[in-house]
């Protein structure tokens, strides 16, 4: 199996988001947005306004509710975690990841990042909300 085959797997049946679907969820609350992009990508592309930044070496432990290592947002199984990163691919792989873990409403965005800015959305101001 390759990189596309497991592609596919990980994006099957699942509701994956727009851009325009992600800000709508995080304007009303439903969403909590997870930018897993590296810091040269985010340095050179801007912060995605909301997003919490979890590098993906850490993604599973940080929001696994019964984790130690959880943050305080990762609360229970039914969070409703939406993934981004550079072009919308190693996302859906992360996402797939989290709902192996019990987070069955992780999804990814779209496009990610790329399509955030294609779409004209803004960019987030200032620091981003980093989780170690």
């Amino acid at each position: 199996m390759g990189i596309d085959d497991v592609l596919a797997v990980a994006r099957a049946g699942v509701n994956r988001l727009e851009p325009l679907e992600v800000m709508a969820a995080l304007a009303a609350g439903r969403a909590l947005l997870v930018d897993t992009r590296t810091e040269s990508q985010r340095r050179e592309q801007g912060e995605l306004p909301g997003a919490l930044v979890i590098d993906r070496t850490v993604l599973e432990w940080r929001l696994d509710p019964a984790c130690p290592w959880r943050i305080p947002e990762a609360t229970d199984y039914d969070l409703h975690v939406v993934v981004a990163c550079r072009h919308g691919f190693s996302s859906s792989l992360a996402a797939a990841s989290l709902r192996a873990v019990g987070l069955h409403r992780a999804t990814d965005m779209i496009g990610g990042v790329e399509a955030w800015r294609a779409a004209g959305l803004p960019m987030g101001e200032g620091p981003a909300d980093v989780r170690r």
